[in-house]
């Protein structure tokens, strides 16, 4: 479909909640969204571009026609897009691991049934809890319940191995009551199983209270034996949850969220709370994508970690509002079948742990992203903002500095990725401009062609050409610049750097006027920032230095006997013109000849002694 026909189509949807999916010419589903009012939502993606994100326009490029499913609350929409999410992966959506890294639980049904791990949820009757964690951290949590339970761990099968041979070694070490002794019953296996699966949906402490008052009617009856079974076997269960992150999980009365959005990796932190006690701590790191927000980021992501879970916490604190907490609120609520309140703590204790769990996403993320990450997804961020076919290897800034029409200078630095190529910096003096006042615009042209002019006589000091110019000022100067590089047939992207009343560097800006925003990627705001004012600083010292040479050149002007050459042999021995001035006729000899020295000394000494005056300093 054309984009006026799609355009068509979003203008003829009804105002209505529902979620829609993005395909590309293949039929492939490349993005799913969802909204309040598909209408209003789906027409913003074929109206005018300037406004959309450098991903946006990416994924609108390719959308070749979309599909859309009516929905009758905005909370269905929510549950509806996570599980078209999790079908289809398409690649513009923010994913967590596919379902592969989400193992669940099994318990199958049989007269003896056993746990097992199973990649994802089946229709074959048998019980699943969760998902969980890694495959490693549920294998263990799951022998850790069994354990406590003192349930088989073994792969002997019942009934069939019932009383077939001696029990093994789990049995002696206490790991084990011996289901395969003929004395052991099937009730009594499946009355412990049954307290696993209770430990695995997270009604531990029901199940201790259930075995505490068990314990306590043992006592009673003088069974001391079987109480103390019971005891160890309380102890064991109370002590799963300080021990095991994936029971802690299950466990929690509480979920504190904190997400950073990395250079290069982003991270997510989960802390589990039960009674105000920190039982556990989940992390996951995924690759940061360009121009999604943090509450975009976490709007996404508690969505796919929640919703397919059978098992929920009765608070989740958010770090930052994504617009969505009451849906969520509402969504977990129905499928926990308790109240599950979602929202932003503002102050106290919870603030506190919102605070903890955001320190440890930033942590994990600073830990797992290399110097070279960083620097990688800053020039892809860069790149994809200025529309660049690949990040930019080379960038090259100037700027023109002056104090009037006499000299008037110019900068050009160079940068190689994120930091400065000093070898490669070049100055300017301008020669060509003309009439009474200065001229930024023709001076950046000039300097302009006669760098690109250097590149073509193959002078290697000005080759290779960078991947992009950026230049000191806005709309007209990247103009100016532009007229230059077209009569070399250079296609250089050129971008002006904008500053904010701070004296900040706030914004590029294109030749046509198209202002690209910067400020809401801290470490591309910091590199534009930083090249901005290392050529500033650049030029500035140059200028200062011209300045100083011109001032001692007027000063030395007209002395008999003292040209060009002894002028810059007294600049740099005496560096000001005070010092010459304050210099005798024998520091000045030292320098030039003794009549020239003379001749200066009377110059700036008119009508006083030769034999007075100070000594070289």
């Amino acid at each position: 479909m054309t984009r006026e026909e799609l355009r068509r189509k979003a203008n003829d949807l009804p105002l209505q909640p529902g979620v829609y999916l993005m395909m590309d010419k293949t039929g492939k589903v490349i993005y799913v969204g969802k909204a309040k009012k598909l209408k209003n939502r789906v027409s913003q993606y074929f109206q005018d571009s300037a406004s959309h994100t450098v991903k946006t326009r990416q994924m609108v490029s390719q959308v070749d026609r979309f599909d859309t499913i009516f929905v009758s609350s905005e909370f269905e929409a929510l549950i509806l897009e996570n599980s078209l999410i999790k079908r289809h992966m398409p690649r513009y959506n923010i994913l967590l691991k596919d379902d592969k890294g989400y193992p669940f639980v099994r318990l199958s049904r049989e007269a003896y049934p056993r746990f097992s791990l199973a990649s994802r949820y089946g229709n074959d009757g048998a019980r699943y809890f969760g998902p969980f964690g890694g495959r490693q951290e549920t294998r263990q949590a799951l022998d850790a319940v069994l354990s406590a339970l003192r349930l088989p761990t073994c792969s002997r099968r019942f009934p069939r191995d019932i009383g077939a041979e001696r029990p093994c070694l789990n049995f002696h070490m206490g790991r084990c009551d011996g289901f395969c002794r003929p004395e052991l019953t099937q009730e009594e296996y499946c009355r412990r199983i049954e307290q696993a699966a209770g430990v695995l949906e997270g009604r531990s402490k029901q199940l201790l209270r259930e075995l505490t008052e068990e314990m306590e009617a043992e006592a009673e009856a003088l069974r001391f034996e079987q109480a103390a079974a019971l005891r160890d076997r309380i102890n064991a269960i109370g002590a799963l949850s300080k021990r095991q992150t994936v029971i802690a999980g299950l466990c929690a009365d509480t979920d504190i969220w904190g997400i950073c959005r990395g250079e290069g990796k982003s991270c997510y932190a989960v802390l589990h709370m039960e009674n105000g006690d920190l039982t556990g701590r989940e992390t996951e790191l995924f690759a940061s994508p360009i121009d999604e927000t943090e509450a975009e980021m976490l709007s996404a992501l508690t969505a796919q970690y929640y919703l397919p879970r059978a098992i929920l916490p009765h608070e989740i604190l958010l770090p930052l509002d994504t617009g969505e907490c009451e849906s969520l609120s509402e969504v977990l609520t129905r499928r926990a079948g308790h109240k599950v309140w979602v929202h932003v703590p503002q102050r106290g204790e919870k603030a506190e742990l919102r605070a903890m769990a955001q320190r440890n996403a930033q942590e994990e993320s600073r830990r797992a992203t290399t110097a070279a990450e960083r620097t990688a997804h800053t020039l892809e961020v860069l790149g994809h903002l200025l529309r660049l076919p690949a990040p930019p290897g080379r960038m090259e800034s100037y700027d023109i500095s002056n104090t009037g029409k006499s000299d008037i200078v110019a900068s050009m630095v160079v940068y190689s990725g994120t930091r400065p190529l000093k070898s490669a910096y070049r100055r300017f003096h301008i020669k060509e401009l003309t009439g009474g006042h200065p001229d930024d615009y023709a001076s950046m042209q000039e300097v302009l062609r006669r760098r690109l002019q250097r590149a073509a006589d193959g002078d290697e000091k000005f080759l290779p050409l960078p991947d992009v110019f950026l230049i000191d000022g806005g709309e007209t100067h990247a103009r100016a610049a532009r007229e230059v590089a077209d009569a070399f047939g250079v296609t250089v992207p050129i971008f002006g750097m904008v500053k904010d009343d701070r004296h900040r560097t706030r914004a590029l800006m294109t030749p046509e006027g198209q202002e690209i925003g910067i400020a809401g990627n801290p470490a591309v705001f910091a590199l534009i920032g930083q090249i901005q004012e290392e050529t500033h600083r650049f030029a500035i010292t140059f200028h200062h230095e011209s300045h100083t040479k011109s001032a001692l050149r007027s000063a030395l002007d007209g002395i008999p006997g003292v040209g060009p050459r002894r002028q810059e042999a007294l600049r740099k021995h005496f560096g000001t013109v005070k010092a010459i001035r304050q210099a005798n006729v024998d520091a000045l000899s030292k320098v030039v000849p003794r009549s020239a020295a003379e001749a200066v000394w009377a110059h700036f000494h008119p009508g006083e002694e030769k034999s007075g005056g100070p000594a070289e300093p």
